[in-house]
């Protein structure tokens, strides 16, 4: 545990690596992992509240440890007041060289009731496009209303599929998934994935695959995802970014995250909201993070918290493709009207702030 009190600042965190059976090799090489590369890399947790400090006075505390050491001083008095001293953000990269599993996860209200053991969220998320090969798609909710018998028996009668609405995604699209949406990433696909801090999955429908390990057909979880998956079609799908400034698009915003895509040119001086911590990931090229204790450099895959009280700090590009993926727990009235100064036309703006 963290004993002695000292100045927060940046955080790099160990990523965690997961490779499921749909994982490819896509990761690896792109973020130029060290050899022996793993053959399956599906996911890598590159914020979770279990993933070690690397750097710094806290290194080989967990995010977990130093949010309960420091409270608001780490998450912020916004995100403290809704979730405590929790991180209450996941972000990751996935690598699906091979489909994932129909699927869907649950809101807050069915996580923290039927879950509450596991101490997960629900999980909202939203999928930022890196990589599509041609033709690429999601699986994304119904393609029409059905009843939960309708669904029920579809999914006992492996016939899900004709149910589902396929949606074809492009490098640089933005995709929300609210919880209850059924759903699945399919193949040829790479993204960078923000979600609420939940690991709940519950699988419908996998293909008949089996576990490696054990040569059995992969878990289902049909009971409780007819509790939670909503029976029409889902409301959204790719969302339009809103550009802010220069370099700076507003990606999507939710009650539980913004995502903005940074490509600057220039150095950027900018502000923390003292009401969040944000998450900072580089895409693509180097910058260096200065703030007025110290220096980070940071290079594609990087991810970085920044905690609440930092202040100022500043990102300069140290590559001409310098592009970062900022994440932060939003007061989505002040954004909206922050949105509305900025002269954002309203329909726009209900376009990508959305809930």
């Amino acid at each position: 545990m963290v004993h002695a009190m000292i100045d927060l600042y940046p955080l790099l965190t160990q990523p965690r690596l997961a490779h499921p059976i749909w994982g490819g090799t896509t990761l690896a090489a792109w973020l130029d992992l060290a050899e022996p590369r793993p053959e399956r890399l599906g996911e890598i947790w590159l914020v979770y509240d279990t993933n070690p400090v690397v750097n710094g006075p806290l290194a080989g505390q967990t995010l977990a440890d130093v949010a309960r050491a420091y409270g608001a001083v780490l998450v912020g008095e916004r995100t403290m007041a809704r979730y405590g001293a929790d991180v209450p953000l996941l972000a990751k990269f996935i690598d699906a060289a091979d489909r994932l599993s129909i699927q869907v996860h649950p809101d807050d209200a069915y996580a923290h009731t039927h879950e509450a053991s596991t101490g997960f969220h629900g999980k909202t998320e939203a999928w930022h496009i890196i990589h599509a090969a041609p033709g690429a798609d999601v699986i994304y909710g119904l393609a029409r209303p059905a009843s939960r018998t309708e669904l029920a028996a579809a999914i006992a009668a492996h016939e899900l599929e004709p149910l589902m609405r396929r949606l074809p995604v492009a490098a640089g699209d933005t995709i929300f998934v609210p919880a209850g949406t059924l759903h699945a990433i399919n193949a040829g696909i790479v993204l960078f994935e923000i979600q609420q801090k939940s690991d709940l999955t519950y699988r419908v429908y996998d293909y008949g695959r089996r576990d490696p390990a054990t040569g059995l057909p992969r878990e289902l979880h049909v009971a409780k995802a007819l509790d939670v998956a909503g029976l029409a079609p889902a409301p959204y799908g790719a969302i339009p970014p809103l550009v802010l400034t220069d370099g700076c698009e507003l990606l999507v915003a939710c009650p539980y995250f913004a995502l903005e895509r940074w490509s600057p040119r220039e150095p950027v001086i900018t502000s923390v909201d003292r009401g969040t911590f944000e998450i900072l990931t580089v895409r693509d090229g180097a910058a260096l993070l200065r703030w007025r204790d110290g220096t980070l450099d940071l290079r594609r895959g990087d991810a970085v918290v920044i905690p609440a009280s930092l202040g100022d700090y500043t990102l300069a590009p140290v590559t001409d493709t310098l592009c970062i993926l900022r994440v932060y727990v939003p007061d989505l009235e002040l954004l909206r009207n922050e949105l509305v100064h900025r002269g954002i036309a309203p329909e726009q703006i209900a376009a990508t702030v959305l809930c």
